[in-house]
């Protein structure tokens, strides 16, 4: 693997990238300008030439948004940038719309034929699927889409919740959940679900509001739900709904019985015969596997770690570290979660999380690391609707990463590590009927826009037991009811996600496979996959990539049971 100059030539540290709102009509100007020389072009070459101004047009303003939007998840409660992030809302549909006239004036180019042999059959399909999904009929309501999407996120950011003498959000509040006080253990969660449901008529108004504009949208757009838009939105171009059914089903019949086994053993080990949902929180009786040390001392660990696993991946970290791309632990008015993305006028990843001292701060930086050294490697894309992949391929990079990862384990856990690779896959296992539930869930939601909020919470529990028969939510009525599924992020923000991350899981553990077998060999593969960037499609990248199709009965099976050997095989006592 070449080194990537790119990166290390453009060096700013965040703090020092200036706040721009872009500025519409001074786009829409360049925009007419090169439209217009577009339209007059003398040939291909002279087209072609065009097109990749506005390539850089659009990295140049997505860096724009892409910095503000990042300063107002660190700090929501910040007015100056609120306010910024408003206006940002306000003008990202407009922008979108100018760039589609433009779009609009390539796909009906004379030099068509020449310009797709140049750009890539994948790009073109882009760009018609772009008209399927946009129009200035419902610019309005995708500027309302992202206000209501913003007042959710703010809503759980600003919860300051007391428990045992601190004040903390519900991140932080997060890692008492797992307390191997069962005591300790309730209190937590009454607090932290006790939250949600003093606000639960306030989020179910906004879901409400969310479901029915974008079955509105759905409609202008000619579409018989939002299920068939937001497939498309989502740039799903060579699978369907039907498909990623018959996928779940994989699921349901494979790995849910697996996974009460689990559930069973899981359950004997912490000494808890009728455990709760609660008691599921904690995999071992002395405590779950937690990194030694504090944020600081996770990025030393982390940079010796991939300084040792290659050239590359070292002299990226220490890229990230020295230009502060990195924002890691939780704090007051900073939004939940955790993320990875790209400003491409610096060519910098940036990575958001929110550590509390559990396990899952390692998850997160091996996770959003992955989805940071694509963007790394693809940087030498210049066509920014093919430098990084499809949500579902996106999330390939990240959790294979948290499993080429596992070598170094002793690093974080010390004496633990053992114990923290048995949790990591297990917890892969158990997250698949979870992350199939919420799919499944939206589907309902999209099929049925009528539903009332209870409904709608009643279904959510009915399609839950489905998948994760083991949980018993007694002492907890708000969930017993249905109400757990509010707290999850991507059903507000990002429609149809969420599966995206089963089907990564499955192809990463398929990585795994093969990182056990020949490292050099998967680690080859892997960055071969990155490099790739958006290209191609879904399954044509897993099939460039010689990966398999996970939508075809019997591969969902093919990678769960040598992880059950695994997990077997782990010495944990």
């Amino acid at each position: 693997m070449n080194t990537l100059n790119p990166l290390l030539s453009k060096e700013v540290k965040f703090e020092d990238m200036p706040l721009h709102v872009p500025e519409l009509n001074k786009i829409t100007k360049t925009l007419e300008k090169l439209s217009n020389d577009f339209i007059n072009a003398k040939d291909s070459k002279e087209a072609l030439r065009i097109i990749k101004k506005t390539f850089k047009l659009s990295d140049e303003i997505n860096s724009d948004l892409t910095i503000i939007s990042i300063n107002f998840t660190i700090n929501t409660l910040d007015e100056k940038i609120k306010k910024m992030q408003d206006e940002c809302d306000e003008i990202g549909p407009k922008i979108q719309e100018v760039f589609n006239k433009f779009n609009n004036l390539v796909l009906n180019s004379k030099y068509i034929n020449e310009l797709k042999e140049k750009l890539g059959d994948h790009y073109i399909n882009l760009l018609e699927n772009e008209n399927k999904i946009f129009s200035s009929e419902i610019i309005d309501d995708l500027i309302q889409e992202s206000k209501l999407v913003n007042e959710y996120d703010a809503l759980l950011a600003s919860a300051q919740i007391e428990f045992e003498g601190e004040t903390l959000n519900l991140s932080q509040l997060g890692k008492h959940l797992s307390d191997t006080n069962r005591e300790r253990r309730f209190n937590a969660a009454k607090l932290y679900y006790g939250f949600l449901e003093s606000h639960d008529e306030e989020i179910g108004t906004i879901y409400d509001k969310l479901v029915h504009l974008r079955d509105g949208m759905a409609h202008k757009l000619g579409y018989k739900n939002y299920v068939e838009l937001g497939y498309r939105k989502l740039s799903r171009l060579d699978y369907d709904s039907e498909m990623v059914s018959n996928y779940r089903k994989q699921i349901l019949e494979v790995v849910v019985p697996e996974v009460n086994k689990l559930k069973k053993l899981q359950a004997k080990r912490i000494g808890i015969k009728n455990p709760t949902f609660l008691d599921y929180n904690l995999d071992f009786k002395e405590g779950n596997p937690r990194p030694k040390g504090n944020s600081e001392e996770l990025v030393e660990d982390a940079s010796k770690m991939y300084h040792e696993m290659s050239k590359e991946t070292g002299e990226f970290f220490d890229f990230m570290v020295r230009n502060h791309l990195m924002d890691l632990d939780a704090k007051k008015g900073k939004m939940g979660g955790g993320y990875m993305t790209y400003i491409p006028r610096y060519n910098a990843p940036f990575i958001f999380s929110n550590s509390n001292g559990t396990s899952q701060d390692v998850d997160t930086l091996t996770h959003e690391f992955g989805h940071a050294f694509q963007g790394y490697l693809g940087s030498k894309i210049s066509n920014p609707s093919l430098r990084m992949p499809t949500l579902e391929a996106c999330e390939i990079d990240s959790m294979t990463m948290e499993f080429f990862a596992w070598p170094w384990m002793e690093l974080f856990f010390k004496e633990d590590a053992n114990k923290y690779r048995y949790v990591h896959l297990m917890g892969a296992l158990t997250f698949l009927p979870y992350g199939c539930a919420i799919d499944e869930f939206q589907h309902f939601v999209y099929e049925n826009v009528n539903a009332t909020h209870k409904e709608r919470c009643a279904k959510w529990r009915e399609i839950d037991r489905k998948y994760r028969p083991y949980l018993d939510f007694k002492g907890f009525d708000y969930l017993e009811n249905g109400g757990i599924w509010v707290r999850q992020s991507h059903v507000f923000g990002s429609p149809f996600y969420y599966i995206d991350y089963t089907l990564a899981q499955v192809l990463a553990l398929e990585f795994k496979c093969e990182y056990e077998k020949n490292k050099e060999k998967a680690r080859k593969k892997y960055i071969k996959l990155l490099t790739l960037g958006g290209q191609y499609p879904f399954l044509t990248l897993l099939s460039k990539a010689k990966l398999r199709n996970p939508f075809i009965d019997g591969n969902v099976k093919k990678v769960i049971k040598p992880q059950l050997k695994v997990l077997n095989s782990i010495k944990i006592d």
